[in-house]
């Protein structure tokens, strides 16, 4: 009798088996992608004592892409969120140039603490400085549309991630900024010191300051570059006029190299007059000027007189000057081959927004050129059209026009 053969039973274990390993597996690789997932946040301890290499890695610089820490920590710094504001020039609006004295002014407050600069996201526009696409707000409109309506972004002057290679920098809009704001209310007094007339100094050896997360800081209501008035002390420098300059936008960089080529081998003269000419009548009706010589030295006449030693007839000449009356520097064409930026416009209007743009593509013009020659010395090795100082705030004199004047 043939024994009967068995049922083979151990089917149902064999699925079993394969079905817990399968499960198995699949928790083992949802682990792996949720801890990936999580190691990519910016969790407390992260944003605390993350290396530079995970702060770049997940974007923290560059306004929020690129950039780097560059062995910094990985801590903040806020001025707040318009340049000059809080103090008088929250419902005003500064030039470019002293904008950029008092953004420099912050960056180099971030590099000495060793910090994450967090820069304005919008840079005020003002109206005496701006004769390119005058911006326009109704007259109904809120505080914060008639910001907007006279403002810029920043990055659509400045290349951040250019920035951020010297300091690094993120937007007060981004991402980052609002995890950071979250992350400092959730740490108590270790999230946020909030700092006035405090020097930098202590903010940086004080560990009640040095040791937060974020530090809240209200610059001088006068101007932000105040809080750096000890630049006379070049020893306390650390980042130079020329920083800003040499940042500006990619596209922007784009538009000046374009210019340059066409130009070829030119020279470059900056002549500031407009506001700089500004006068004022004395108890006895006598014109007054902070810079006396400034309307005189900078006419044709004058300023060919001046450059002439640097600059042989025949040579390329680019020149940028808020000067608006029309052929005002026509005379110089009987010496040198005249550009100014009016020349490229198929060029420049489609990139150039307002005048801010304009003038940050003609400096990058100017330090492209064989020679340049600026309108009052800011440094030892400059050319200059003016003895007169840049910077003359209290002495007002009256008006010299001609060399007789001047010998008198």
């Amino acid at each position: 009798m043939a024994i009967p053969r068995m049922k083979k039973r151990p089917r149902p274990l064999l699925l079993l088996a394969l079905t817990l390993a399968l499960a198995a597996v699949s928790l083992v690789l949802f682990g792996i992608l949720f801890f990936s997932a999580a190691s990519s946040l910016p969790t407390l301890g992260s944003l605390l004592f993350s290396s530079p290499a995970h702060w770049s890695a997940s974007g923290g610089g560059g306004g929020g892409g690129g950039g780097g820490l560059y062995g910094l920590e990985r801590r903040y710094l806020y001025w707040g969120h318009r340049i000059d504001c809080p103090g008088k020039h929250c419902e005003s609006c500064a030039g470019l140039g002293h904008q950029e004295s008092s953004l420099r002014c912050a960056l180099e407050e971030a590099l000495f603490l060793q910090r994450v600069f967090v820069m304005p996201s919008r840079m005020c526009i003002s109206s005496i400085h701006n004769k390119k696409g005058i911006l326009h707000s109704p007259s109904d409109a809120s505080s914060e549309e008639r910001w907007e309506a006279s403002s810029c972004a920043m990055d659509s002057l400045y290349d951040l991630n250019l920035i951020s290679k010297v300091v690094p920098v993120i937007l007060d809009n981004s991402n980052l900024w609002h995890q950071i704001l979250s992350t400092s209310m959730k740490l108590g007094k270790r999230g946020v010191a909030h700092v006035e007339g405090v020097n930098r100094s202590d903010l940086k050896e004080n560990s009640m300051y040095s040791n937060v997360l974020l530090i809240n800081r209200t610059a001088s209501p006068l101007a932000w570059f105040m809080e750096c008035k000890d630049r006379t002390n070049h020893s306390s420098i650390l980042l130079s006029h020329s920083l800003l300059p040499t940042m500006a936008a990619e596209r922007l960089q784009n538009v000046a190299d374009k210019i340059k080529k066409s130009l070829g081998d030119y020279d470059a003269i900056h002549v500031r007059r407009g506001d700089r000419l500004k006068t004022r009548k004395d108890r006895f009706g006598v014109d007054r000027s902070r810079h006396p010589h400034l309307d005189r030295d900078t006419r044709p006449e004058f300023i060919h007189r001046r450059i002439a030693k640097w600059i042989p007839p025949g040579r390329s000449l680019f020149i940028a000057s808020d000067e608006r009356t029309p052929g005002f520097f026509s005379p110089l064409s009987a010496w040198y081959k005249l550009a100014y930026s009016s020349n490229f416009s198929s060029i420049l209007d489609p990139v150039i927004e307002n005048n801010y743009q304009l003038f940050m593509v003609e400096r990058l013009i100017m330090g492209g050129a064989k020679t340049f020659v600026k309108t009052f010395k800011e440094d030892e090795n400059d050319l200059f059209l003016t003895d007169d100082p840049k910077k003359n705030p209290k002495n007002w004199q009256m008006p010299v026009y001609t060399d007789e004047e001047d010998g008198s």
